[in-house]
């Protein structure tokens, strides 16, 4: 979305050409791609391990370092495996976003019109906001996790980002549509004047 972003801001006369299907479905394959190597890289290293007892893990889902926390045996090298594989499929991208964002609102401030201006914030907001929502509490777990055993807290922030961000990304672009902010509108205000 970030890419798809700075295309449309910085490139929009060249918008359709540059996020043709076939890029966009690269963008897709490239990421599913690295989503199971992932997978396949700790998959193993996780059978390796030998469990206790007390199997409960106390999330909705099965993270990983929930699973490494129940471990019998030595994780010194699935920690380091899974921290260091995390840094990197969470930096990379992230460092994209940030640079994409950095071109993207240096263009936006060069624009003379201030609807203009106005416009491609309001587009790049709501994708920044879910953004956000999504590194700074997955960021907050695995740093929280190092530092506490609140495995509450640790579930909420976990819900906060695996649910919310794919649960408010259809949300948020619709309400670039001006019949949904319509309908939105006549929901909010109409009981507030009856």
């Amino acid at each position: 979305m970030a890419y798809d972003r700075y295309v449309a801001i910085c490139h929009p006369l060249r918008y359709s050409v540059i996020m043709n299907p076939h890029l966009c479905v690269l963008l897709i394959l490239l990421s599913l791609s690295i989503s199971i190597l992932d997978a396949l890289l700790h998959t193993p290293m996780v059978l390796r391990l030998s469990f206790c007892t007390e199997l409960e893990i106390p999330h909705f889902f099965c993270e990983l370092d929930q699973v490494l926390k129940l471990s019998c045996s030595a994780t010194l090298t699935n920690n380091i495996l899974f921290y260091l594989v995390s840094d990197i499929l969470s930096g990379f991208p992230l460092l994209g976003i940030i640079y994409s964002y950095i071109k993207t609102v240096s263009s936006i401030l060069r624009m003379s019109s201030a609807g203009g201006r106005h416009k491609a914030f309001s587009t790049c907001g709501s994708h920044l906001s879910v953004v956000s929502l999504f590194y700074g509490t997955g960021f907050g777990v695995y740093i929280s996790s190092a530092v506490t055993d609140s495995s509450t807290n640790t579930a909420a922030a976990s819900l906060m980002y695996t649910v919310l961000p794919p649960m408010l990304n259809p949300f948020i672009y619709s309400l670039r549509n001006s019949d949904m902010k319509e309908a939105l509108r006549n929901l909010i205000i109409k009981p507030l004047f009856w």
